[in-house]
């Protein structure tokens, strides 16, 4: 087993950037959501499933930084000066920034390290180069220096904003010899350059509605006291693989009094937009709400089998969130996505095609995040939620 080392190990004698000063203030990026069809949506879920899955049975390889392509949240970051404005998507399960993809990246301030990276999402490849250069985040805030992979293809959209564990991107890097070496977030960038007194991000998602058009927050450096109500409540990041690469947690999950998980390692996951669990609690899952899997594969129930849905309870450290049945169903008024028409009611939680206790147990997605306050905590390896006031929001 080769040793990791960071990247920035590797470009430490290049770089010349001087620190930029600490700031006292937190820095927060409003959060746009991109919706997108139903075969986007599901096979990108399922593509990011298969790639987990993959690392699971074989290890660390190149197919691992993952991310849901076109249904995600987005924020408009600038590269080089003179700046390029990319509206990148926020994926929690890999290091790896990288843009170029759909708006080319030409930038004098870009500095080509050589390094080759290339990343297998199942439905498609990423390749490109490593470049240094200024990432601006918001008028007053830049990281200099910051290593982001330019795409050599077009792939329909501009790019990723990584801020998953830096141990995500091993195996991306193809020079033969920086395979040990991994890729650090933008997190960790803007703690080294003394942007942040914290290597902490903190995640806010509102239910999606009609009205309303930014509906997250990301915030760097701490978290937002305003997004959410009560305290924090943390959790270890789970020592078993494959759950263990990422934001991975232990936790139990019940469905009134019928238990579908008890207490084992899954991950934590912005860029998968449903709640996946294993295949037998599904089943489980499945029976006790007397939901039909429609031809899209989403559970389908009656408004009578609504109205007797009990609470999905997730059970973490010391702490129990639940999920109110009205958080377990899809937003009816994107029910056109999926073919529906504003009466059919479609259940949110969906299969993850593996067995409890492989280390990779369940998948808690958009559809959980947007109901708690989530916090990815590198300084303590930790994971932290808490209610919002839109954890029992009835928009759906």
């Amino acid at each position: 087993m080769f040793s990791v080392v960071s990247l920035l190990a590797l470009l430490a004698s290049s770089v010349t950037g001087s620190p930029i000063e600490v700031r006292n203030s937190l820095i927060t990026l409003p959060m746009r959501r991109t919706f997108s069809n139903v075969t986007d949506i599901l096979r990108h879920d399922e593509a990011r499933m298969a790639a987990f899955r993959e690392y699971s049975m074989h290890g660390p390889r190149a197919d691992v930084p993952l991310l849901n392509m076109l249904m995600g949240y987005t924020v408009a970051v600038n590269v080089g000066d003179p700046p390029i404005t990319y509206n990148l998507i926020v994926d929690s399960s890999s290091s790896i920034t990288w843009v170029g993809a759909d708006n080319a990246y030409v930038s004098p301030t870009g500095v080509n390290t050589g390094e080759v990276v290339a990343v297998d999402y199942k439905f498609g490849s990423f390749q490109g180069t490593i470049f240094r250069d200024h990432l601006t985040l918001t008028n007053e805030l830049s990281i200099t220096e910051m290593p982001i992979a330019v795409a050599s293809t077009p792939l329909g959209f501009d790019g990723v904003l990584g801020i998953g564990p830096e141990v995500s991107s091993l195996g991306a890097l193809q020079n033969l010899n920086s395979r040990r070496y991994t890729i650090p977030p933008v997190t960790e960038y803007l703690f080294r350059q003394h942007a942040i007194y914290q290597s902490v991000v903190g995640i806010f998602f509102q239910p999606v509605d009609q009205g309303v058009i930014n509906h997250g927050q990301l915030t760097f450096g701490g978290v937002d006291h305003t997004k959410y109500t009560g305290t924090i409540q943390y959790t270890p990041v789970t020592s078993v693989p494959p759950s263990s690469r990422y934001w991975g947690i232990k936790q139990r999950i019940t469905y009134g009094d019928t238990e579908l998980i008890r207490r084992t390692s899954g991950i934590v996951d912005c860029g998968c937009t449903f709640l996946y669990i294993a295949s037998d609690a599904y089943e489980k899952y499945k029976d006790a709400t007397g939901g039909i899997v429609n031809a899209n594969g989403l559970l389908q129930i009656t408004t009578e089998k609504y109205e007797v849905l009990r609470v999905l309870k997730f059970w973490i450290g010391r702490e129990i969130y639940n999920l109110e049945p009205h958080a377990q169903i899809w937003p009816r008024f994107l029910n056109y996505i999926f073919g529906g028409n504003v009466d059919d009611i479609f259940l949110v939680v969906k299969s993850l095609d593996t067995s409890i206790g492989v280390g990779y147990s369940f998948i808690n997605g958009y559809v959980f995040l947007q109901r708690f306050y989530t916090v990815f905590d590198s300084d303590n390896n930790r994971v932290g939620f808490a209610q919002t006031p839109f954890t029992s929001d009835t928009t759906n």
